[in-house]
């Protein structure tokens, strides 16, 4: 695709206020906006390397750390989600000292329970990400370890759903109610791995499990939210549409039949899409948004949206649905101009907002590059990232990086006290790939995960 420098003037002040309602941001050029993200990258990391090496999260006002899945039982997993972003950027020594770390103190074999929807997006994919990006065998090896030892939160399933917890030393099963964007979004890095190791084991269990949420949907082809593993029972009755706990679970859909050719996947895909679209697309005072209905008989329940569903404008794209991509992503702009950053979660409504905070999401960006990558470069969704990033900067910039907002309402907005592993995964990742043009990624031929590791289209150092 045509990557031609935006020539859009001189950044503007980097206050949320100077950017708030601004058509269209003005921004910097693009190896400038690149070159600035990439130094507050790289801020940022060496915070973590100072103060919270080794551990899950780091708190970057205390200047603390906390682990994420299990107290006592670090993983690095900030290490591990931040591998693809590091080759990406050309920090190559940072990659090799991480690669390091994970051979010589990753240990996977712990007496805890561990979540299998976030192990599996974040570790699993991190080190499989971190392998494509070095080629270095070690990483599949713990990769492989890694997913045998989640294996049995889906084998030791009636129904082929998982359970929500595994432990993984013993391979006890626990917690039978899950939600399913974490029964469902398992196909991208489990059938990742089934190329790369040959074994086709993996991508069948997540084929199964997607399969089984699938086939219990409504006869208005809706799905709801939480669902009991062991019975195959739904425990509620709404259909929130692509938000969250559901969200992705649509997104692996369409990504398993772009990864793998599997086309049952495309076929659930299209057949849920459809359905969303008729049932549950809502337009108020020209703003697109997804009403939450009960799932068997489409009756709205409410009208609350998340900033977790930014996501899906991108998916629409990647689907070929355009013009509803960009009638979304507008709807989140208007948002970030009401509010300078996302709240995560209002009331489409009226605008009001039901939770104040924002949590370093990354998903509006996500979707910028996504549309970005379908449009063939297009400066519209620069722009869009760039607002988001200067906003950012503004209300989350601490001395050891960035940290959340309890609350973007106040004035100033009120921090609190964590870089989500997630940030140096995703946030940033994004924001590069859209301004740096760099020779480490394929824009025409890619794949991101839902946690936006690089399974696709990563190029090797020079």
């Amino acid at each position: 695709m045509g990557l031609a420098a935006a020539g859009l003037g001189v950044a503007g002040a980097g206050i949320w206020l100077a950017i708030r309602n601004a058509a269209p941001v003005s921004i910097a050029s693009p190896p400038e906006v690149a070159a600035d993200v990439r130094a507050e990258y790289l801020r940022a990391w060496r915070a973590y390397k100072r103060l919270a090496w080794g551990h899950d999260e780091l708190k970057p006002v205390s200047g603390t750390y906390q682990e994420f899945f299990a107290p006592g039982h670090p993983v690095g997993l900030t290490i591990i989600e931040a591998l693809d972003t590091l080759h990406l950027m050309g920090f190559d020594d940072e990659v090799d000292l991480g690669v390091q770390w994970i051979d010589k103190n990753l240990d996977l074999d712990i007496d805890a329970p561990f979540q299998v929807f976030e192990t599996i997006i974040r570790v699993l994919g991190g080190l499989l990400a971190g392998h494509l990006a070095t080629k270095n065998d070690m990483l599949l090896v713990k990769a492989k370890e890694l997913a045998d030892r989640l294996l049995p939160a889906f084998t030791k399933s009636p129904t082929g759903m998982p359970y929500r917890y595994v432990n993984l030393h013993s391979g006890a099963v626990s917690v039978p109610e899950n939600y399913v964007a974490e029964v469902g979004t398992n196909l991208s890095e489990l059938g990742m791995l089934a190329r790369l190791t040959g074994d086709d084991t993996y991508f069948k269990v997540a084929k199964r499990a997607a399969q089984a949420v699938y086939e219990r949907r409504s006869p208005l082809d809706l799905i709801a939210t939480t669902i009991d593993v062991e019975s195959g029972r739904w425990r509620s009755g709404v259909s929130v549409g692509p938000q969250p706990p559901v969200d992705s679970y649509f997104e692996y859909l369409r990504d398993g039949y772009q990864l793998f050719g599997d086309r049952d996947l495309l076929a659930w895909f299209q057949t849920l899409t459809a359905a969303l679209q008729e049932r549950q697309w809502d337009t108020v005072d020209g703003r697109h948004w997804y009403r939450q209905v009960q799932f068997q008989t489409g009756t709205l329940i409410n009208n609350r949206e998340s900033e977790l569903s930014a996501f899906w404008a991108g998916s629409l794209a990647e689907a070929g649905m355009r013009k509803e991509a960009d009638q979304l992503l507008d709807s989140f702009k208007s948002v970030l101009d009401r509010y300078g950053l996302f709240p995560e979660e209002w009331d489409y409504t009226d605008m009001s907002i039901v939770d104040p905070s924002y949590q370093l999401r990354p998903e509006y960006a996500d979707a910028c590059l996504a549309l970005f990558v379908v449009s063939g470069g297009a400066d519209l969704y620069r722009q869009r990232a760039y607002q988001l990033y200067q906003a950012m900067k503004a209300g989350c910039r601490v001395d050891n990086g960035y940290t959340v907002v309890t609350d973007i309402t106040a004035r100033p907005m009120t921090q609190g006290d964590l870089t989500p592993a997630y940030w140096f995964s995703e946030n940033m990742k994004y924001f590069y790939l859209l301004f740096s043009n760099t020779p480490r990624f394929d824009y025409q031929h890619n794949y991101l995960s839902t946690e936006g590791k690089v399974l696709v289209g990563l190029r090797p150092r020079s």
